[in-house]
């Protein structure tokens, strides 16, 4: 990379990008000059611009450390597409190809290195690392260093010992999820706690947030896609490999392009399948938490949770996978008490401590919180992270679509009254039918057709007692007795409720099953052209992008995103200095695309 002397003439020489965006440019500058960082941002915010910007220029080589060696090589190649010296270090590498990175290591002539945190922490590496000019160590997807993150990673913890080893380099933490007692474990455990911490809003307004509750999963999964989704690429997350593979073989069955992705796969079906999401249109990737780390496809429409996930951050760091590019994406989540039910026996059955069991469960309790609630989904989500000036978005399914309520509070002391009277050891089903008056054989031989709770429910449908439960449950008023038969049993909340000290609203859940789509808030509608898309330019763009992602091994986004081929068709450039005009040409696209650019744009007459 030829010399550059100040951070916006690398974004704008390289990048093609006209400014930077947010508070982008304070980062770089600052950690151009030297300093220790905890960077913050939405995923799709501009994060790996925070250290490649500063790897340019400043001398030598930074240092990636990347927790995904399967990424590696689209980031590195998407890398020397811009003219940047890049490499990685990882087991994927022939012999020759590794003594080929070996020797520009020597040379100090990479600006950047891509590292997994097992081998850098090697002591070949470390001793390789102290003959070396670094200029920087950056650490992606930083939460895996925490014990209360929601994707904690013991080979992270080790890296403490890059300030310990190398006390004058900066190093910089990158992250998309972190509360405030996350952030600052990160610094300390990173040792970086004289630095800045860098944290940018965490709303994504071109997210529409719909939470609804489960009954058939496959068929309100398959009808939000007819509805809404037809021709996109979108993740859809289920909480088992057995989920993964049935949804996708049923999303086959409907039309789709599906693929599955879990751990249990073999690792030569995991790479095929990513490889086909990043490369190719109308992908749906049906996947496992397993997937999703570091993917940086821009135009992912739509994620689809179809159980519920193990907190906010979790929620947040998967739905943030969606628009990475700024145009309107869906985040649609099902959930029921089942869910709730297996997560918290995830927690209570785990080998965790009693505080990581308490900080796991108030986790849950909050996404459960944002689930249940009335209130606009988005201010709830900001609110978790600390942001609590946001009035209600307008975009979201509560704010379109307004949930009614109702005051539980005697159905709430009803249902408590029958799980005492039982005993503290019967499941919702049965609590039901004894509110509902079931004459049923189970519940004559207990006798607990003779308690005064026999009947006393029987106004209400199954559905609707379903419903009460599981906001009880959910609100931490009754829980599961997970040592034993999975009984629901009373907390101290029951108490002010019992001694009618306090009131309750539920929420009167509806059919979803014939809810309508919640329309979309007019200045958060996508803002490309969808006559544009249809015309024959725009068509012979992508074709021509595909050819050349191919010829180079990069995922199509890589070569050139849609905004870049929109803008190609607005600006309509022709001559070369023109080209750099066009939103992400930078001089070494122009140099590498110029001419075909420009033929296929009719600015020059084809050979």
């Amino acid at each position: 990379m030829e010399a550059l002397t100040t951070p916006l003439e690398a974004l704008q020489s390289v990048y093609g990008y006209d400014s930077f965006r947010g508070n982008q440019q304070e980062v770089v500058e600052y950690i151009t000059e030297g300093n220790d960082a905890l960077v913050l941002m939405p995923t799709g915010g501009g994060k790996s611009l925070c250290y490649q910007i500063p790897s340019i220029l400043r001398k030598g080589t930074g240092i990636v450390v990347s927790p995904l060696i399967a990424l590696m090589d689209d980031q590195v190649n998407a890398l020397k597409a811009l003219g940047i010296e890049a490499a990685y270090l990882n087991s994927s590498l022939s012999t020759k190809e590794y003594f080929e990175v070996m020797d520009k290591i020597r040379s100090n002539s990479l600006d950047l290195l891509y590292v997994a945190p097992e081998r850098l922490c090697t002591e070949e590496f470390l001793e390789m690392a102290k003959g070396m000019t670094i200029s920087l160590f950056a650490i992606d997807e930083a939460h895996c260093v925490s014990q209360w993150g929601h994707d904690f990673r013991p080979e992270y913890l080790k890296l403490s010992l890059l300030k310990e080893r190398f006390p004058q380099i900066p190093l910089l933490a990158l992250t998309a999820t972190a509360d405030t007692s996350t952030r600052n474990e990160i610094v300390e455990r990173l040792g970086i706690t004289k630095g800045k911490k860098f944290v940018s809003g965490f709303d994504r307004p071109n997210i529409q947030y719909r939470i609804e509750l489960k009954g058939n999963a496959k068929s309100q999964l398959v009808r939000f896609l007819d509805k809404e989704h037809r021709e996109d690429s979108g993740i859809v997350y289920c909480l088992s490999r057995n989920g993964v593979e049935k949804t996708a073989d049923w999303l086959v069955d409907k039309g789709y392009k599906a693929l599955p992705y879990h751990a249990g796969l073999p690792a030569k079906t995991r790479k095929s399948n990513q490889a086909r999401f990043l490369r190719e249109d109308k992908i749906i990737m049906v996947a496992t938490i397993a997937f999703g780390m570091g993917i940086d496809k821009p135009n992912v429409r739509f994620v689809a949770h179809l159980d519920l996930p193990k907190s906010v951050e979790a929620y947040y760091q998967e739905t943030g996978r969606a628009g990475r590019d700024g145009e309107a994406s869906t985040a649609w989540m099902i959930y029921n008490l089942s869910d709730v039910v297996k997560q918290r026996q995830f927690i209570f059955n785990g080998s965790g401590s009693e505080q990581f069991i308490k900080v796991s469960n108030h986790k849950l309790n909050s996404l459960l919180g944002m689930c249940e609630s009335i209130e606009c989904r988005r201010t709830l989500l900001l609110k978790y992270f600390g942001e609590h000036d946001h009035e209600a978005c307008g975009n979201c399914d509560t704010c379109l679509n307004p949930t009614k309520h109702y005051d539980g509070t005697i159905d709430a002391q009803k249902a408590i009254s029958c799980v005492v009277r039982t005993g503290q050891r019967f499941g919702v089903g049965h609590l039901i039918d004894v509110l509902r008056g079931k004459d049923s054989d189970k519940i004559k031989n207990f006798d607990h057709d003779k308690l005064p709770t026999y009947g006393c429910g029987k106004e209400k449908s199954q559905k609707q007692w379903q419903s009460i439960f599981r906001q009880l449950i959910a609100s931490d008023i009754l829980k599961v007795d997970y040592q034993g038969y999975g009984g629901l049993m009373i907390t101290h909340k029951c108490t002010p409720i019992l001694k009618k000290e306090i009131t309750l609203n539920f929420r009167l859940d509806e059919d979803n099953s014939v809810k309508e789509r919640p329309k979309r808030r007019r200045n958060y509608v996508s803002s490309k052209d969808e006559g544009l898309a249809e015309t024959e330019l725009y068509q012979e763009l992508k074709r021509y992008r595909y050819d050349k992602s191919l010829e180079l091994n990069l995922p199509p986004y890589a070569v050139f995103n849609d905004r870049t081929l929109r803008d190609l068709i607005a600006v309509c450039p022709s001559t070369f200095p023109e080209l750099l005009e066009v939103h992400g040409i930078g001089e070494k696209k122009v140099e590498k695309f110029g001419a075909d650019l420009l033929e296929i744009l009719g600015a020059i007459p084809a050979v």
